[in-house]
């Protein structure tokens, strides 16, 4: 059953994560950095927009400030093997950085993290720009990010900058300088990403001791579960070449591994950067009962007391049967209760459901009108009342 219900979430996840709010815009910014002689950092920058496209303007369809997100290229890769991480983490509300340095056969690590942090502080400093594109849209919370060698120099970038608010790596190589030592000194939340079959990078060498060492207090480990190296990224001839020479080899298509990584970077950005606790909450809830992964974690995002993911809520308002066939009711075991609204989530984020009671009494027991066709699988279920929120995993079987 448990196989079952998860293969569902899976499908779910593979139509839509959340709903998609932003069109995707694209500028080129060159970054001259002075306390390096004058260092020249072409970068590549994609943001939340009205119209896709060049240089359009930043979206009005909200006055929000975005996230900053510096993302490092693979070795000998280029930027433009990564629309499936700009594609999904701007329409959801987040800028994203790429910087074209280092990209030769003898790059140094040092200088990358360096420019991936220096990315970072110059995209900040536009939102006080009246002649930039991004004057008033930059957010303070900000993440450093990378792929292989990428993902190693963010690790360098984290020290270099104690401003860099996170860190999330996706099969992240080992460098020169150690970014494993570098993790020493590092206590951001962070997210480390990995593929089970990759061949270039194993985990074991690289990105577990990398996670391993973090002393971050809330730091979590995905290795994906067939996944490989270059299926982090859209394909690229050369990564690929590479991973041809090596085994074990992918038992997963690039799709599949993109869906894996979705499935927790966008709700992982979005508590950390946003604040978002439904995300949180519902990272923390997917992680356990998802069998195309294994992982180590040492938090919950969500933490706050009025809002939690077991199956037991906060407000003594209890949920039965659970798991339920047809019918799911709801009963307050404490004084009335007033203005009392259930909504439902789907485990991809969409509210499939809600309800509101005007009055519930102390031991009086309420049915949810749920759609008699909804379908077998795990749900989230949100109580608000008293101006607090709970939330509660049911599952219909």
């Amino acid at each position: 059953m448990r196989n079952i219900l998860t293969l569902i979430v899976s499908i779910l996840f593979c139509n839509n994560l959340f709903a998609q709010s932003f069109q995707v815009g694209h500028t080129t910014i060159t970054f001259i950095d002075s306390s390096r002689n004058n260092r020249s950092i072409p970068t590549e920058v994609y943001y939340p927009a009205d119209v896709a496209g060049d240089n359009e303007p930043v979206t009005i369809a909200t006055t929000d400030k975005f996230p900053v997100i510096s993302f490092g290229h693979g070795f000998v890769m280029t930027w433009n093997a990564y629309q499936n991480i700009w594609d999904a983490v701007v329409q959801e509300g987040f800028i994203i950085a790429f910087p074209k340095t280092e990209g030769g056969l003898a790059p140094s690590h040092a200088e990358f993290g360096k420019d991936l942090a220096f990315v970072i502080s110059e995209l900040s400093a536009l939102d006080q720009d009246t002649s930039s594109l991004f004057y008033s849209r930059v957010d303070t919370m900000n993440c450093v990010m990378g792929h292989s060698m990428g993902g190693g120099a963010a690790f360098l970038a984290a020290q270099f900058d104690p401003s860099i608010k996170t860190m999330a790596t996706l099969a992240a190589a080992e460098t020169n300088p150690s970014a494993v030592l570098a993790a020493v000194s590092l206590s951001i939340p962070a997210l480390i990403m990995a593929g089970g079959n990759d061949c270039v990078t194993p985990p074991p060498t690289n990105q577990i001791p990398m996670y391993d060492s973090l002393q971050s207090s809330c730091k979590t480990y995905v290795s994906i579960t067939g996944g490989s190296h270059c299926q982090m990224a859209d394909n690229n001839f050369l990564c690929s070449f590479g991973e041809a020479t090596c085994t074990p080899q992918p038992t997963i298509t690039r799709a599949e591994q993109h869906v894996v990584i979705s499935r927790y970077l966008l709700p992982w950005l979005k508590y950390e950067l946003k604040g978002d606790c439904f995300s949180g909450a519902l990272f923390d809830s997917l992680i356990t009962t998802d069998t195309s992964i294994v992982f180590q974690k040492t938090c919950s995002l969500c933490t706050t007391t009025t809002t939690t993911i077991e199956n037991t809520l906060t407000f003594n308002m209890e949920v039965f049967p659970n798991p339920f066939h047809e019918e799911l009711f709801i009963q307050n075991d404490q004084r009335e209760k007033s203005n009392v609204v259930i909504d439902v989530y789907a485990m991809n984020g969409t509210k499939i459901f809600s309800q509101k009671f005007t009055t519930i009494k102390a031991n009086e027991k309420h049915k949810l009108n749920l759609k008699e066709n909804l379908s077998a699988g795990i749900y989230l279920l949100k109580v608000m009342m008293d101006g607090q929120r709970s939330f509660s995993k049911i599952v219909k079987q």
